[in-house]
């Protein structure tokens, strides 16, 4: 099952299929395709039939601005899909100031499924300039049980003292909220703001955490 923030390679036939769809970006998109790189499943648009995927191409920074290219895909043009980074595999583009924090937090995180998205995971997977002096790292934390979720956002909350993490806890359901939204609702007794690939919707953090094992 795909979910947001999962990385999809396309086949050649995806990649002239996009070429149509966008051809102002025309070089953009064949360098994307001899690079070889991955687009990124984001929110399904309405209207749009299910046998296709909706795909975000986050493009490095131009003159300190970023742009997104969004394209849709036809199932039968994915050539693999994976999830988002590990730790380990995004420590290629992140700065040196936050090696030594990111090491130590993926050791936290052992035995938790901690992955990578936006910014810092485009920059490691291309090369290319994506991070601003201000960005953010962008963390999804998957979680299949209470204990997993109330350790991880723990270790979110004690790690966002070092480093400028933001991101999101994703359910197995595919239901995601934003961790640190997640916390102060839980003290508060609030709704939270919940994404999943299809919709967009305000939920008690009590029935999600029921769907947990």
């Amino acid at each position: 099952m795909r979910a947001r923030h999962d990385l999809v390679w396309l086949t050649r036939a995806g990649w002239g299929a996009a070429l149509a769809q966008a051809p102002a970006y025309d070089s953009v998109l064949r360098d994307w395709f001899e690079h070889d790189w991955p687009a990124v499943v984001r929110r399904h648009e309405p209207g749009l039939v299910d046998d296709v995927v909706c795909l975000g191409m986050p493009l490095p920074l131009v003159e300190g601005v970023r742009q997104r290219l969004g394209i849709v895909a036809e199932v039968q043009h994915v050539a693999r899909h994976t999830a988002p980074l590990r730790i380990g595999d995004a420590l290629a583009g992140a700065p040196s100031k936050w090696l030594a924090p990111l090491l130590a937090l993926q050791r936290d995180f052992a035995g938790l499924d901690l992955r990578v998205y936006g910014s810092l995971a485009m920059a490691s997977i291309t090369g290319m300039p994506y991070l601003r002096p201000a960005s953010d790292i962008d963390l999804l934390l998957r979680v299949a049980s209470g204990d997993e979720l109330r350790a991880g956002v723990a270790l979110l909350e004690r790690h966002a003292q070092l480093l400028p993490l933001d991101g999101e806890i994703m359910f197995p359901t595919g239901d995601a909220v934003a961790w640190k939204e997640w916390g102060a609702a839980r003290r508060d007794g609030a709704r939270v703001l919940v994404k999943s690939l299809h919709t967009v919707r305000l939920a008690d953090p009590v029935a999600l955490e029921a769907t947990l094992a």
